[in-house]
């Protein structure tokens, strides 16, 4: 009986199969990149149409187009308190320095005022300045 002989792997042999090793490798890469942004557009494309169906996108503040309706316009006018504020440059004068510190003092007062600083009456809407309706 004659054995058979193995062959030994050459070098090109090995490196062609390496090469297609790399190749499939590749193609698998793209393909997955593809379909995860094809899965991306249309999970977005669907959250953006329940959002425009919902009536959302009509409440939504940070868009540059939303008009607020009269009565919240009104309320904004009639609730405007005069914020005090002091010259953020130019020179400091004594004047100026004891202005600041009596408006400081009132906000002291007012957060001293609170019996329960970290309670839940602090976080109350009224006292966040929240209308309710």
């Amino acid at each position: 009986m004659k054995m058979k002989k193995k062959l030994k792997p050459t070098p090109k042999r090995e490196k062609r199969s390496k090469k297609t090793k790399m190749k499939k490798g590749g193609r698998n890469l793209v393909i997955l990149g593809l379909a995860s942004a094809g899965i991306a557009m249309v999970t977005t494309g669907i959250s953006l149409a329940i959002y425009h169906n919902s009536g959302d996108i009509y409440l939504d503040r940070s868009r540059p187009g939303f008009l607020p309706d009269e009565a919240e316009v009104e309320e904004e006018e009639n609730e405007k308190q005069e914020e005090y504020s002091f010259e953020k440059s130019g020179v400091m004068t004594m004047a100026g320095l004891e202005e600041y510190l009596k408006e400081l003092e009132k906000e002291v007062q007012e957060m001293d005022s609170f019996k329960e600083p970290f309670g839940q009456k602090v976080l109350s809407n009224e006292q966040l300045g929240i209308p309710e309706k």
